[in-house]
């Protein structure tokens, strides 16, 4: 059952979906004390704050808003402030969560990072299938429109197609500039919206999380931003959690906490063999559960918070299974822009699926060393990372179980999906995943039922 602290900073004890209830609850606080406070200002206290982004790099967010500032000012640039609600990492629902249940305060943050980067427009960039999440939001913005919340008016919400890449900042400008979601050479801070050259602009990319914390930094002050979390991970982050777990759903909790305490202690998982924090980091094995949930303890031994979204597997399950599925999905969700990636994937799932199948070799073996090294050459996108991860982590924590898995049909009897979740009960905790993703096919469609 999905419970939150009644001292939570970004989940509500229940959904606030009027503006009088937000502001009962103390929203709202942040964006009026914009009229005493300078853009600089408002950045310094974000920067003092040591927010990092939330959207899996964590990055420091003043430094990014600054850099944007600075920027713009020097070359007389126009500013987009883009808003990532394309959630679409396998495991995580914490952005659909918070535009679920405190919508205003996404809002309020957004509107409070228009004002301290000079932004002319700022665009919500969120998937189509995401019905209650939409309405949310469009309810959200109508009524800050009616109060006058400053630069309410000029919030836009473009709706855009259910895929992997729609969520990557530059496959987001494709989609809000009417393309598909297919990832740009160029960084939003290089390359805005609608740019050419005649008229060169700056796009700011913040996903949810990171704006939802934004006004209570600004109405409380970084030290109280700071009470919660670790030094170089302060505040609290929302944890989704499914998988072979007595108590799945999202749970807002401070940095720094264990992984064995998210896991074990929150989760229920009681013999738990490896956990996944989506696609695009190396598998996290039990042996690390000491490790604090934050961005650098993480890094330090190289494996990623990313969006902090946890799947258990348990002992039931084949590793060698488990990765052909998520590699699967990786390849399937691949642009086809590099050669790399769009061969290296596609030979990574064929290979773990020849192991699964019994019909696996010393070659296949080889292969997936030789492409687990190669896969990101030239990449224009962080995808093609997560295979590479994902395979060399397989290669050196199971090594033993892939080898003898060689010739030999697998195992287990359980028949993993892809763990991308489209709801969440959010009073139960109950997790749904797409359970027609294995219909979808390299171009996007999707097989008939």
């Amino acid at each position: 059952m999905a419970t939150f602290d009644d001292d939570a900073r970004l989940l509500p004890s229940r959904a606030l979906l009027d503006l009088d209830d937000y502001v009962d609850a103390g929203g709202g606080a942040g964006i009026a004390a914009l009229v005493d406070l300078e853009r600089e200002e408002v950045i310094a206290k974000i920067a003092e704050s040591g927010l990092r982004g939330r959207g899996g790099a964590g990055f420091g967010t003043g430094t990014k808003w600054r850099s944007i500032l600075e920027t713009a000012a020097d070359d007389d640039l126009d500013v987009a402030l883009v808003v990532n609600a394309a959630e679409g990492e396998p495991g995580t629902f914490k952005d659909r969560a918070l535009l679920r249940w405190n919508p205003f305060q996404v809002l309020e943050g957004a509107l409070i990072a228009r004002h301290a980067v000079g932004a002319s427009r700022v665009i919500v960039g969120m998937k189509e299938r995401a019905v209650e999440e939409l309405a949310a939001l469009d309810r959200a913005v109508a009524a800050a429109i009616e109060a006058g919340w400053p630069g309410a008016a000029a919030v836009e919400v473009v709706r855009g197609p259910d895929e992997y890449l729609y969520g990557e900042e530059t496959g987001m400008l494709e989609v809000i500039e009417g393309e598909l979601p297919m990832p740009r050479h160029l960084a939003p801070y290089m390359n805005g919206l609608f740019t050419q050259s005649a008229n060169p602009s700056l796009a700011l990319v913040n996903n949810v999380e990171t704006l939802a914390n934004v006004p209570g930094i600004v109405a409380n002050g970084a030290e109280w931003f700071r009470h919660q979390g670790s030094t170089d991970s302060p505040g609290t982050m929302v944890f989704t959690l499914s998988g072979d777990v007595a108590a799945s759903g999202c749970w807002e909790l401070p940095l720094g906490v264990s992984l064995g305490t998210v896991i074990s202690e929150i989760g229920g998982a009681e013999d738990p063999k490896f956990v996944i924090s989506g696609v695009s980091s190396r598998v996290i094995t039990p042996d690390l559960f000491d490790v604090a949930a934050g961005f650098d303890a993480m890094a330090e031994v190289d494996i990623g918070l990313g969006s902090a979204g946890f799947v258990v597997y348990d002992r039931s399950h084949c590793v060698v299974r488990v990765a052909a599925v998520l590699a699967r999905f990786l390849s399937v969700e691949q642009c086809g822009q590099c050669n790399a990636c769009t061969l290296g994937t596609t030979a990574i799932h064929e290979a773990l699926e020849r192991i699964d199948h019994g019909d696996g070799t010393a070659d296949d073996l080889d292969s997936l060393a030789m492409w687990a090294g190669k896969v990101t050459d030239q990449a224009r996108c962080a995808l093609p990372t997560g295979a590479q991860l994902l395979v060399a982590s397989l290669l050196e924590d199971f090594a033993e179980e892939v080898a003898d898995h060689l010739g030999t049909a697998c195992w287990s009897s359980r028949e993993p999906v892809v763990p991308k979740i489209t709801d969440v009960d959010l009073d139960t905790g109950v997790v749904t995943f797409d359970h027609d993703y294995h219909r979808k096919q390299d171009d996007w469609t999707y097989a008939p039922a």
